[in-house]
């Protein structure tokens, strides 16, 4: 089974991985998690089988499949396919019983839980009972995540102080021109980017990825 990710310096998941050289320029530049979206919905959508295959060189405890609102049939596809994380966006009207029954196929230390998040709204408390790891990304209205666009970092930083036993990940819009404000603002331990080192969805662009990791290598 996969260790908990948390109280670890910076990581960093570079996510929307679509082929066998993007995954490779992200271990290149250093990244310590790789996403790969199910959800067929997401212009970096993958099958589970090219998933699969894209992740079978990387090492264990990285891998992180990302879907939306799964079904539990579904979670226990991704869990006997070998990933070690499981990022799900869901809204947060899917109820107790949606979120334990995710937590009991796959346990609250593997479970990243992306909620939505609408203005004004944040995690529920009773939801830190069923995942370890809460993925923050920027709201948009349409949307389920990977919006390109910088969030509400004050609410991050207020969500990670209030709750330090939970791992927070903060996601949207970042890129090398804004890493180091969003840290500086969050306090954040670990990052999702996506958009922000692509040349076009699901196209790492290895000139952006490498900028990034300069700068925080920097830092």
């Amino acid at each position: 089974m996969a260790s908990p990710i948390m109280n670890a310096p910076l990581q960093v998941k570079v996510c929307g991985l679509t082929s066998e050289r993007d995954v490779l320029l992200a271990q290149e530049a250093g990244a310590d998690y790789f996403g790969f979206i199910a959800y067929a919905g997401s212009p970096r959508a993958v099958s589970l089988q090219r998933a699969q295959e894209l992740a079978a060189g990387l090492p264990a405890g990285r891998r992180v499949v990302v879907d939306v609102a799964t079904s539990p049939e579904q979670l226990e596809r991704y869990r006997d396919a070998g990933f070690d994380y499981f990022q799900i966006h869901t809204e947060l009207s899917a109820g107790e019983q949606v979120f334990r029954q995710w937590s009991d196929l796959v346990g609250r230390e593997r479970l990243w839980l992306a909620p939505r998040l609408k203005p004004g709204e944040t995690v529920p408390e009773a939801l830190l009972a069923y995942a370890a790891n809460f993925l923050v990304d920027t709201y948009a209205k349409g949307q389920v995540g990977g919006t390109g666009q910088t969030g509400d970092w004050g609410q991050f930083s207020e969500l990670r102080l209030k709750y330090p036993d939970v791992q927070w990940i903060l996601a949207g819009g970042l890129d090398a021109s804004n890493v180091l404000a969003a840290l500086a603002a969050t306090g954040a331990t670990h990052i999702d980017v996506n958009s922000g080192v692509e040349s076009a969805p699901g196209v790492k662009d290895a000139q952006k990825l490498a900028e990034l990791f300069r700068v925080l290598r920097g830092a």
